[in-house]
């Protein structure tokens, strides 16, 4: 970005322009796709909440006058895919996806939906969140969201009995979405398939997840069906694991409740959001990133700082190392506020 485009930025963008950037350079796609067939679908739960705190901080000091007349295209959350597009030329239907935590998970299966039924031939997708600041962080303490753990160590503790809240994190993630003969016919690098989605609404709660898990459960239901998913494959679940006590409960009775209490045994889960943090907006695309990598390179990652696992979260968590392990299908899990789900699922090309 130039000086005055990252000034006239929230950082959430900003996150958002540099992952677009470094994975449309490495994807070699311009100039070998119609801008009319070109979109841009990225996710962010929040948008701009540090302008919003920064600008409105102004108002109250020094008054009206003082405002930046930036304020609003910074903070409104479809700006990072607005950018990207003005970028990249990408003239075909550019939406954001803000569903809370499930926000890149949803950008990057509405993505695949939109390139399956021929509206998009290739589409820039992925999430991005920028939720560190002051009030940020108050909001989510005071809903006893948040990990209060002086140690880092003892914070970020998902399906550990110590578990008390998520550690917020930043950052983004993009990838280039491509039909399958669009890509085959120009030679690009193939990371894997999006070979799978399902998405659900609790309609429950506005924050917390439905007692039977009823909405979670569904969704990995569905993208399982759409991946062709059968009891000979060995499948890795990058659990939406955020660390809280509610979510990790419900989550390990959702993903019993989709694949078996038989099957579920032979699952690798595990949460990433261990070393990540949750980056909210952005949690589900970087969990993709990671599914993709997993099914690549045959890793699985770990869910650190494990010692003390749940007895209600009794899954094949990987606790703390990561373990070689060759897998066919990857499934990734978001569970938003308001009780948006979605999953994922991945396969190698």
């Amino acid at each position: 970005m130039t000086k005055v485009e990252s000034l006239r930025a929230d950082r959430n963008a900003q996150f958002a322009f540099a992952a677009a950037t470094q994975a449309v350079e490495e994807s070699g796609i311009m100039g070998k796709v119609d801008p009319d067939k070109f979109g841009v679908y990225f996710g962010s739960g929040i948008g701009g909440v540090k302008t919003f705190e920064v600008e409105h901080t102004k108002l109250l000091e020094k008054g009206p006058s003082r405002v930046s007349p930036f304020f609003v295209p910074m903070m409104i959350a479809n700006m990072a895919a607005g950018m990207i597009a003005i970028k990249f030329d990408c003239r075909n239907s550019v939406m954001p996806a803000v569903t809370a935590c499930a926000s890149g998970s949803h950008a990057i299966g509405e993505a695949m939906r939109a390139i399956r039924h021929g509206y998009a031939d290739a589409i820039i997708t992925g999430g991005t969140e920028a939720p560190i600041c002051a009030s940020a962080v108050a909001g989510f303490v005071n809903i006893c969201a948040l990990s209060t753990a002086e140690n880092p160590d003892e914070a970020s503790l998902p399906f550990d009995k110590r578990r008390a809240g998520f550690v917020m994190g930043e950052g983004a993630v993009a990838l280039v979405l491509e039909e399958y003969e669009h890509a085959k016919a120009r030679g690009a690098k193939i990371y894997g398939e999006v070979c799978g989605y399902g998405t659900t609404c609790d309609a429950h709660h506005i924050t917390a997840p439905h007692p039977e898990a009823r909405g979670g459960a569904k969704a990995m239901v569905d993208a399982m069906k759409e991946a062709n998913y059968s009891t000979d494959d060995v499948v890795y679940i990058n659990a939406h694991g955020t660390g809280t006590p509610m979510n990790d409960k419900i989550e390990t009775h959702a993903i019993k409740l989709a694949m078996g209490e038989s099957q579920v045994r032979q699952a690798y889960v595990s949460s990433t959001k261990s070393m990540t943090g949750h980056m909210l907006g952005a949690a589900g695309a970087v969990e993709a990133m990671v599914c993709l990598k997993t099914l690549e390179e045959g890793i699985i990652p770990p869910t650190i700082n494990l010692k003390e696992q749940d007895e209600v979260c009794d899954l094949h968590c990987v606790p703390n190392q990561a373990i070689k392990q060759n897998i066919s299908l990857a499934l990734s899990n978001s569970l938003g506020f308001g009780g948006h789900n979605a999953c994922l699922a991945f396969r190698r090309v």
